[in-house]
Order: C-alpha cells, then sequence, then structure tokens
C-alpha cells in the first residue's frame, strides 16, 4: 500500500468538504523530524490564500471532516496551517504483515528482458581492489533487483585474464615451481606478481623469455595454456571464497574472461577494415572518429591493433559488446565499471554502432562510480605493494 497516497486522498477529501476547490492539493509529505509525526500535509496554506481565510482556520475545519480513524492516532495542527499525522502503530503493523504476505511486495512483474550484466571484473594474479569489491557489491544488487522484477539476468564477471603480462607471470610461475615446487595462495600472488614485474625489468634474459611465452600463449602452446590456466584458477578460487563471504551472487560459471574473446579479434579488425572504418595509420590499425577530437581538433585516433600485431582493449570491448548481443541474446547491457573507463568505452561502443554489431534498440550502459584515493589524491596502485 502506498500510505502517502492514501493519505493525500483523504486529506484532499476533507480539504474540499472544508469548502476548497475541487482541484487543491493536500501536498502530504513525510516528516523530516519525529516530532511532526510520521507525514505533514502541507497544502492548507496555499488553499487559504485563495480562499481568502487564515489558514489555521481552514486548518480546524479540514480537521472536522478528516477521517483517519484506525490509521492515525493523533492529527494535530502545526504553526501556521501545518497537519502533522501521526501513524497508528497497530494499522501500521497490519500493513507490513499484508505486504510481507505477498512475496512479490505489490510489485508487479515486468515484460522479461534478457540483460547481461557486467561487473566485479578481478584481474588475474591480484587481490581484488577496493574498486573491484564496489562494482561486486552494486552490481549485485543491480542483478538482485532486476531478477526479482522477472527479468533474465545473466552475469558477467570480465575477467582480465589476457594480454602482454601474462608471459611474465608464466616465466615467473616457472621459476617459482622449479625453485620451490608447490601451489600458491592469493597472498603469495600478490607479491608474485611485484616480483615477477621487477625480474621482468631488471633481468634481460627473463624479459625476452616472457616476451616469447606471450606469442606462443596466444598462439595456443600447450605448455603456456596450462601455465596460464594454473593462474587464472589459483586467482578465481579466491575470489570464489571472497565472493561467498560476502555473500555475492556469481560463481565461477559466470566468469568470461578476456580470452574468450580473443578468437574474434582478427575478424574484428579484418571487418572493420572491409567497412572502410579502420585503416592503416604508422603501421597500426586505427579507426578515427570524428565524434571525438584530439588537442589539435582532428578526429581522435582509437588504435584497434598495434604494429606488432596485438590487440588493445578497445578490441576487446568491441568484440564483447557484439558477444553479448549475437551470443547472449542481449536486450540491454549493464557495465558497473569505475569512471575512468567511460571514454575509452563510449569510443568502444561507437565502433560497435558504426560497424552494426549492435542495433541502437539495444541499449548500452556505463554505470560509473568514483574512485577511492590515497593521501596524495591518486587512485591506489597495488603493484607498487603496500596497498
Amino acid at each position: 500500500m502506498n500510505i502517502q497516497a492514501l493519505l493525500s486522498d483523504k486529506v484532499t477529501q476533507a480539504l474540499v468538504a472544508a469548502g476548497a476547490p475541487a482541484d487543491s492539493e493536500a501536498l502530504v509529505r513525510q516528516s523530516a523530524k519525529a516530532q511532526f509525526g510520521d507525514y505533514q500535509a502541507n497544502g492548507v496554506m496555499g488553499v487559504a490564500k485563495k480562499l481568502g481565510i487564515a489558514p489555521r482556520q481552514l486548518a480546524e475545519q479540514v480537521l472536522t471532516h478528516l477521517e483517519l480513524d484506525g490509521i492515525a492516532n493523533k492529527v494535530e495542527i502545526a504553526g501556521p496551517g501545518f497537519i502533522n499525522i501521526f501513524l497508528d502503530p497497530a494499522w501500521l503493523a497490519k500493513q507490513v504483515e499484508a505486504a510481507l504476505a505477498d512475496e512479490r511486495l505489490g510489485v508487479a512483474p515486468v515484460k522479461p528482458q534478457t540483460i547481461v550484466v557486467d561487473y566485479s571484473a578481478p584481474n588475474v594474479a591480484k587481490e581484488m581492489h577496493v574498486g573491484h569489491l564496489r562494482s561486486t557489491i552494486i552490481g549485485d544488487a543491480s542483478v538482485r533487483t532486476l531478477e526479482f522484477l522477472g527479468h533474465n539476468v545473466i552475469r558477467a564477471n570480465h575477467v582480465g585474464d589476457w594480454g602482454t603480462q601474462f608471459g611474465m607471470l608464466i616465466a615467473y610461475l616457472e621459476k617459482m615451481q622449479n625453485e620451490h615446487a608447490n601451489e600458491m595462495d592469493l597472498s603469495d600472488l600478490e607479491a608474485f606478481y611485484r616480483e615477477a614485474k621487477k625480474h621482468y625489468d631488471e633481468d634481460a634474459a627473463f624479459a625476452e623469455r616472457a616476451r616469447a611465452y606471450v606469442v606462443k600463449l596466444q598462439g595456443g602452446d600447450e605448455y603456456c595454456r596450462e601455465m596460464w590456466r594454473k593462474l587464472v584458477d589459483i586467482t578465481m578460487s579466491q575470489n570464489q571464497k571472497n565472493y561467498q563471504r560476502l555473500n555475492v551472487t556469481l560463481t565461477k560459471d559466470d566468469v568470461m574472461g578476456e580470452s574468450l574473446y580473443n578468437s574474434m579479434l582478427p575478424g574484428i579488425v579484418a571487418d572493420l577494415k572491409a567497412k572502410g572504418l579502420a585503416v592503416e595509420s604508422e603501421g597500426a590499425t586505427v579507426v578515427f572518429l570524428d565524434e571525438y577530437k584530439n588537442k589539435d581538433g582532428e578526429p581522435m585516433g582509437v588504435i584497434i591493433q598495434k604494429k606488432d600485431g596485438g590487440y588493445l582493449y578497445t578490441t576487446t570491448d568491441i568484440a564483447c559488446a557484439k558477444y553479448r548481443y549475437e551470443t547472449l541474446g542481449a536486450d540491454r547491457v549493464l557495465y558497473y565499471i569505475d569512471s575512468r573507463q567511460h571514454q575509452h568505452l563510449m569510443q568502444a561502443w561507437t565502433i560497435v554502432r558504426k560497424a552494426g554489431y549492435v542495433p541502437d534498440s539495444v541499449s548500452l550502459e556505463h554505470h560509473m562510480f568514483g574512485m577511492m584515493l590515497g593521501k596524495d589524491g591518486k587512485p591506489f596502485k597495488t603493484r607498487s605493494g603496500g596497498t
């Protein structure tokens, strides 16, 4: 039951009975302070002015016509003519019991849509930081609400499980296994990531081996795939413990890593070239967007393939949107990602629309949140340690 609407009707009827015009508004609002009751009717002053009588006089007449027996246990006039309404706790308890008897709480089911919700999105070989936790909690609240409304919701945990850093991680995992021959938990992996980066920066032979492993991994080498899978599994098993502890509904079946879209990337680049959207520029493949200008006022170039043949996050996000429409059948896609990624997503989706991969009828939405900053006013950096 909408209590505010019920009270508005009752007060309006009393106003009209007291001589007010039929279109008078009761202006019933929840009271800001407990001493003013549960609700307050503020419409008397405006009506009294039209009628040319004192507001308090009209308020007294309204009370003689106001029928709130069994609903309110106290009604009083305050100030120049406000009407304070104190609800009867026994009546209110009955309304709560009636609402709880309906498992839908009076909310009618909607026409169902297939809605993909992209949230949480941790990185491999790192613990989730506060940004991942915020995305996780906001996203899970959203999917629960959408499911309650009757939608078919697909949870998409877009895990960063692909890219150049994996050569470095695989090379270091190999080194650690050779030296220690035991599994790691994620708290070790946090230090593991920093040590891998340190070796990459300081040891030329290690860096060369790491770069070779990237090529092998992306080429489907069985050994590199096995090591990569081990890193992903260690990370996600720890993340799953966190989800369960937080009562978050994500499971391992909801993981959709960047690697899922890897096979689509060459075809997307070729297709964007064929459609005249992508061109060669200084050895790289670039889409120039008139919608975004650089500092010289020229169309901004968005790289989708580097000159060494590597792909970028933009390419993956184009493939991701295409997959969610074509394969998952999305009517709507919601992304819970921090505000720094907004322009990146808008550029990727502009390309998606221009290429015709996702029609305008399918909504692509970035529901962004801000950042938690350190004392220096900058985002925390996990890779440098100590956070």
